[in-house]
């Protein structure tokens, strides 16, 4: 079975065409891959936290999480954003099935190394393939919001792309991140290109010079990890255009790809 993880942020989520669901549908009923789609939340999230005012901040692209955050954090990607993920693939055809990290101890989870700055952070310790393998064996496409939980019963707040990256590790998957731009973007001649094939050397030239920040930093240092722990292969590509999830599916060049250094001849 190959599997390939696919990851959707928050912002992209809520403006996602209907043409990705269809696509993802495709790849599912085509027997060739096996998608599980892992989801964030992050605007709905800061809204709703607006809404409540309670403040909320970020380090390196990561939400400092207290008790009452996380509550918020729970309810929204455990609630309402994975269940409209599930909901707009039945209404393509497809058959889905969301849970969360917490379920059956899918993610178990450990605070991460800047907890005391972080809060309740976690970085995801092991994940329970048989969860993810018993959903795909019943004929879904299991959509996962990523919290993750202890020994204790205690809930971390997981970057969701540190969850995929996680996920595909434990099930030696493709990752394939979905951006609203077509990839890793650099200022060249004055004008941004597209880096259409990058190192894990040169991503890290572009981390420390700061032409990678905010919220592409999860992404692309989750992929570096995944790299490093035997993910075959890491993909950013726009989930805005027509096929683009079938195209990177079917091998084409399309998005940015991150690779090591020794797999560049």
């Amino acid at each position: 079975m190959k599997y390939l993880v696919i990851k959707c942020g928050g912002s992209v989520l809520e403006n996602l065409p209907r043409s990705f669901y269809e696509d993802l549908v495709k790849i599912h009923e085509s027997g060739e891959w096996t998608p599980v789609l892992v989801h964030g939340g992050g605007p709905l999230i800061t809204g709703l936290l607006n809404n409540l005012n309670v403040e909320t901040t970020f380090v390196n692209g990561l939400r400092v999480t207290n008790h009452e955050v996380l509550d918020v954090v729970e309810m929204v990607l455990s609630g309402s954003v994975n269940k409209q993920v599930v909901r707009n693939i039945v209404e393509v055809g497809g058959n889905a099935f969301g849970v969360s990290g917490v379920d059956g101890t899918l993610l178990k989870a450990k605070p991460s190394d800047d907890s005391e700055t972080l809060g309740f952070v976690g970085e995801v310790v092991e994940v329970n393939k048989e969860v993810i393998d018993g959903i795909i064996s019943q004929g879904y496409i299991p959509v996962i919001s990523p919290i993750g939980i202890d020994t204790g019963g205690q809930r971390y707040n997981i970057n969701g792309d540190i969850a995929a990256s996680a996920i595909a590790k434990a099930l030696s998957a493709n990752l394939c991140f979905i951006s609203d731009i077509p990839g890793i973007l650099v200022e060249q001649n004055g004008k941004k290109e597209k880096l259409d094939i990058v190192t894990k050397a040169k991503v890290e030239e572009l981390i420390d010079n700061q032409t990678i920040y905010g919220g592409m930093l999860p992404k692309v240092t989750a992929a570096i990890d995944g790299l490093v722990h035997k993910i075959p292969e890491v993909g950013i590509i726009n989930g805005f255009d027509k096929n683009s999830l079938i195209d990177y599916s079917n091998g084409k060049a399309i998005g940015t790809k991150i690779v090591l250094e020794e797999e560049i001849a």
